[in-house]
């Protein structure tokens, strides 16, 4: 039996699809919107709605954008691309004021384990890139961890033979950690400091 009636149910099992949602915080988020006014349970499905409508992928870099091509590829220096595994690794790196090229998401690591080889990220659209801009400069962002050191380091080695210098940042984010966790301290650091793979 239910512990809840069924569309109270419905909305706290929908909470629980979200990542590092329990069921104690999915209840909590359904009695929030219980609680409110129908006017904020409203406002809430729009902006969801709206997101899911107006938001794709950058054609460029693969960020989120509510445009053809993301603000920081229309502005920013496309000599110096900044490689990071998803999107959300964008806004970490963002925190970081001091960094003026642009990104590119690859979507996934290597990973044989998951059966996800070089063919399976966005790899070939980074080469495709850098021929297109000019690129001096690709900085690995990917995660410390084995998928991501792989991934770097199969990406360097496709882009040493044409003359692109392929660095790493500096190892101030610890190892098996996610860039998107780390403070803005430690990744200005780790970008100051990156060294050449």
């Amino acid at each position: 039996m239910a512990e809840f009636d069924e569309p109270i149910e419905r909305l706290i099992e929908y909470f629980r699809q979200l990542p590092s949602v329990g069921k104690k915080t999915a209840q909590r988020y359904a009695f929030y919107i219980i609680e409110n006014s129908k006017e904020k349970a409203d406002n809430f499905a729009k902006a969801i709605m709206e997101v899911k409508e107006k938001v794709k992928l950058c054609s460029v870099c693969g960020n989120y954008s509510t445009s053809e091509v993301c603000p920081i590829c229309q502005k920013r220096n496309r000599q110096i691309v900044c490689v990071v595994q998803e999107p959300k690794d964008i806004i970490a790196m963002e925190k970081v004021k001091t960094f003026e090229g642009v990104y590119h998401v690859l979507f996934g690591t290597i990973s044989p384990l998951e059966n996800r080889g070089p063919n399976d990220i966005k790899i070939k659209e980074l080469l495709a890139r850098i021929s297109k801009d000019g690129v001096k400069e690709v900085i690995m962002a990917t995660n410390p961890d084995v998928e991501g050191d792989a991934t770097a380091m199969y990406i360097s080695k496709l882009l040493k033979p044409l003359g692109v210098k392929v660095t790493r940042l500096a190892q101030g984010i610890s190892m098996g950690s996610d860039i998107e966790f780390a403070d803005e301290v430690t990744l200005e650091k780790a970008l100051e400091q990156r060294q050449e793979i």
